[in-house]
């Protein structure tokens, strides 16, 4: 008995050795930050959900009250949305991933000002209010990309607000697990945070930040959870009994798709290059406005499918007996994110290119009249296939859907439509929209950079003439 319990000492007083270790101390709070910043990621996350739920709502009470209401309504959202940008965040405009993959690759402690531009209280604001602004417009945007910005600047205001007794922690390292956070709460898809952080954010190598990353997603996951449950972003579509002919439908979807999303960036590239030369600002005002009206145009005369996300179109066609959609309903999908997505206001562009892709494989399950459960097959290839073509990170694309739908025994098949997407994209284009973005952010911060200093030392000479000259 003695020597049990003298044994019993001595491993508790070795215990205490480790906690009392220098190295176990620094790492753990080294992880505090990381997982203080996932509380309120998946908080803020599930708040953000539930009034951009409520922004669409608001849209289609207003549209069943009165259609007309929408030409009023679209216009004066449309322009507010945008002006909120312009006046007060000019960065927290479109998705956010862009300017997060941005803020990654120029963070230094000599940038800290410019990244300030790109993450900040200020963008998390801003973000959320010209996002909300613009989807009670009805405007074909998503919330996931703003949520991923608004997960780095948490992260990175958290970083900022450390003591500088703490451990020293890799500002970039917080921008990334914030991201990948991000992109978790907003999907409630950990594995596609993780992966998105690997594919699309970062070339550092992996094992310098897994821990914080595994951590973060899993704790800003739960936390979401806690408030709206372990709910799937789509839910459970029939995928039981799917031929092996399939494979050649699904190629044929990330054909498609791979090339018409690839083509959609180049088309939204294009517009960005010709608002560029608008030199006043009623010039951009008069376009925002264009876009509302021709948003509440296709809407009352058409189909009020380009209004919203596209969630609306993949839960559809995934859980009703309304499999097929018409033929214009891709182009209304495709035209209203474009049309939405470079009024120059906030919204993200990951949810209106899957609900595109599921139109897409829709309307080619349509074409061959294949049976319900092929038809969510050519459905989830296409949302797989669409958004690979605009973010070319097909792996990402691929856990995502997975996760979205708990579908793990076609992982083979979205495999193949991420790859075939991937590389039918390129003949379009060999970047993706978000590279193209992210290059053009940074340009312009470098052009703000050098106009600050050379204001600087105009003020600096018209200050030392005025000492002179006295």
């Amino acid at each position: 008995m003695n020597k049990t319990i003298h044994w019993l000492r001595r491993q508790l007083k070795r215990s205490f050795d480790r906690i009392r270790n220098e190295n176990l101390k620094k790492n753990a709070l080294q992880a505090i930050p990381f997982w203080i910043a996932s509380v309120i990621t998946g908080l803020l996350a599930v708040l953000y959900t539930k009034l951009f739920v409520g922004a669409e709502d608001i849209t289609a009470a207003v549209f069943h009250f009165h259609k007309w209401l929408l030409f009023i309504l679209s216009p004066m959202c449309f322009v507010l949305a945008w002006w909120l940008v312009q006046r007060f965040s000019p960065y927290a405009r479109g998705s956010g991933i862009p300017q997060v993959m941005a803020a990654i690759q120029i963070s230094s402690p000599r940038t800290s000002p410019i990244v300030d531009k790109l993450l900040s209280f200020r963008i998390i604001l801003i973000k959320v209010l010209s996002s909300l602004v613009m989807a009670v417009g009805g405007g074909a945007i998503g919330r996931e990309g703003p949520t991923i910005q608004i997960a780095a600047s948490i992260y990175k205001i958290t970083y900022q607000l450390l003591p500088k007794w703490w451990p020293k922690i890799a500002k970039k390292n917080m921008m990334v697990t914030g991201a990948a956070a991000g992109l978790a709460a907003a999907f409630n898809t950990p594995l596609g945070g993780i992966v998105f952080a690997i594919e699309e954010l970062t070339k550092t190598h992996f094992s310098y930040y897994k821990t914080a990353i595994f951590s973060s997603v899993i704790i800003a996951g739960l936390s979401a959870q806690a408030l709206l449950g372990p709910y799937l972003y789509l839910g459970y579509p029939k995928l039981t009994g799917i031929t092996a002919s399939i494979f050649l439908g699904v190629a044929l979807v990330a054909v498609l798709t791979g090339l018409v999303g690839s083509g959609m960036s180049k088309l939204i590239l294009f517009i960005f290059s010709l608002k560029a030369r608008l030199k006043f600002t009623w010039q951009h005002v008069a376009y925002v406005v264009g876009c509302a009206l021709i948003m509440a145009f296709l809407a009352f005369f058409v189909s009020t499918e380009v209004l919203g996300s596209g969630k609306d179109i993949m839960q559809k066609t995934l859980f009703t007996s309304d499999k097929y959609v018409a033929w214009y309903t891709p182009l209304l999908r495709i035209g209203g994110t474009m049309v939405s997505f470079t009024t120059g206001a906030a919204g993200g562009i990951f949810a209106p290119a899957l609900g595109a892709g599921a139109s897409i494989g829709s309307l080619v399950a349509g074409w061959f009249k294949v049976s319900d459960v092929n038809t969510n097959m050519l459905i989830l290839s296409g949302m797989v296939g669409f958004l690979t073509g605009v973010t070319r990170s097909p792996f990402t694309s691929v856990i995502l859907v997975l996760e979205m739908t708990d579908q793990h025994n076609v992982i083979f098949h979205l495999i193949l439509a991420g790859m075939v997407a991937s590389l039918a994209s390129i003949l379009i284009d060999k970047h993706s929209l978000y590279d193209h973005l992210k290059v053009q952010y940074i340009k312009d911060l470098n052009t703000v950079e050098e106009t600050e200093k050379t204001e600087q030392v105009t003020a600096a000479a018209a200050e030392l003439e005025n000492k002179d000259a006295v």
